[in-house]
């Protein structure tokens, strides 16, 4: 079992950037496939990046070009680097292990509110 951790989140305006921190347990860390979803109030789960253990990427249209992912296999560190944010990237945002390539996730953690204002 994998425990997860995130940091990193907060109130920012519109355009600005914020990086996202996740502190995983475990031994076999750099054998997942690790994650970041998000979920709004009221809406629905949603999927933003994965990397894969060797670190091929892939993310959701709504961040692509804005958002990047990034791992430290030796530091059990996952990273979202988030540019240019808009005001409908807020949410809370949820580091988790991929359980199926690249957005079906079987853990995650606590989550870490980001709110982008206009």
């Amino acid at each position: 079992q994998v425990q997860l951790v995130e940091s990193g989140g907060g109130l920012v305006q519109a355009g600005g950037s914020l990086r996202l921190s996740c502190t995983a347990s475990g031994r076999t860390f750099g054998s997942y496939a690790m994650g970041w979803f998000r979920q709004a109030p009221g809406k629905e789960r949603e999927f933003v990046a994965a990397i894969t253990s060797g670190g091929s990427t892939n993310y959701a249209d709504s961040v692509k070009g804005r958002f990047t992912i990034s791992r430290d296999n030796a530091k059990n560190m996952v990273y979202l680097q988030m540019n240019s944010l808009k005001p409908e990237d807020t949410a809370v945002y949820y580091c988790a292990r991929v359980s199926r390539w690249p957005s079906r996730f079987d853990s995650w953690g606590q989550g870490t509110q980001v709110t982008v204002s206009s």
